[in-house]
């Protein structure tokens, strides 16, 4: 049994490369989906963690089973779906950052709903965590409604929970995404709103406030990822502000996954939240260093040779 489950919609990547001497974009097969990537980051850091979800029974499904047993990320909770795909993503680069092209319509992510979620409702009530991320509650309303169930059987468990907000206006509106996600965080522990989408979701844009926004809605924790910037970490005794760790970045696809999966790794591992946020930040910069979203995230050893440096 995991201590820390991960639920959402696992998807093959394919990740552009810089153009080649012929003028070709070439891309990097790899795998991705945010909550897959918490998973994968948790068990970096050492957590016991796991993957809630469905993936198709189709050549993506089973690479990324194969990811999750090399990554010692449990699969016992993870439905294959002979009836519906894997969902596949793309990935470009150029001076703005990064940008997402997905294939995710009908997939076998989205079709993972309340029933499902009974169906293993022995090992939500089991784990110590439960992670779920905006993209988890808007692929669908059957995925939506799988997300709640979870929570819900995780509350009366006493399992805490964890969610980032990962706002994707193509998947739905502000003001819809605003509603579902704010209900969701009021039943979480800890939250991770990211700054842009929390000035989206809230239309508020100085970083305090967007943090008593979060306050307010009941989580005992809120971290406000601020990339380069660093975070926000809050909670009823106060704020403090984590500085970022500075590297020459390649590419960000994944690092707020990474920073929620090591700090949610510390948390089980008995650090502090400060504590926690620190490791995350410096697990997060780290993963920028190469392309992909799961291949640079970094194990444990690189972020404690870090802060040994730092201190």
């Amino acid at each position: 049994m995991a201590d820390l489950l991960c639920m959402g919609e696992p998807l093959a990547e394919f990740n552009a490369l810089p153009v080649d001497a012929e003028g070709r974009t070439l891309f990097l097969a790899g795998h991705g989906g945010d909550t897959s990537n918490v998973a994968i980051a948790a068990a970096r850091q050492g957590a016991k963690s796991g993957f809630l979800g469905a993936v198709g029974l189709d050549a993506p499904g089973d690479s990324l089973m194969a990811l999750w047993q090399r990554e010692q990320v449990a699969t016992d909770t993870v439905w294959r779906d002979p009836a519906a795909p894997t969902g596949v993503y793309f990935v470009t680069h150029d001076a703005a950052g990064h940008h997402f092209l997905h294939y995710r319509k009908g997939s076998a992510a989205s079709r993972f709903g309340a029933e499902a979620v009974a169906e293993r409702g022995a090992a939500i009530r089991a784990a110590r965590m439960l992670f779920a991320s905006g993209i988890s509650l808007g692929i669908s309303e059957v995925a939506a409604d799988g997300v709640l169930a979870a929570f819900a059987l995780a509350r009366e468990a006493g399992v805490k929970i964890g969610f980032d907000t990962n706002y994707r206006p193509k998947l739905w509106p502000p003001a819809r995404a605003a509603a579902m996600m704010h209900a969701a965080m009021a039943s979480a522990d800890y939250v991770f709103p990211g700054l842009e989408d929390a000035a989206t979701l809230t239309g508020l844009t100085d970083p305090d406030a967007i943090v008593d926004f979060y306050l307010r809605l009941g989580p005992a924790v809120v971290v406000l990822k601020m990339g380069a910037e660093g975070a926000i970490l809050a909670d009823a005794a106060g704020r403090i502000r984590i500085p970022s760790y500075r590297v020459a970045a390649v590419d960000a696809t994944g690092a707020g996954d990474t920073f929620c999966g090591a700090f949610l790794a510390r948390i089980l591992a008995g650090d502090a939240p400060a504590e926690a946020a620190r490791y995350a930040v410096i697990a997060a910069a780290l993963k920028c260093h190469a392309h992909g979203a799961v291949a640079p995230i970094p194990r444990a050893a690189e972020v404690q040779a870090v802060l040994a440096a730092q201190s």
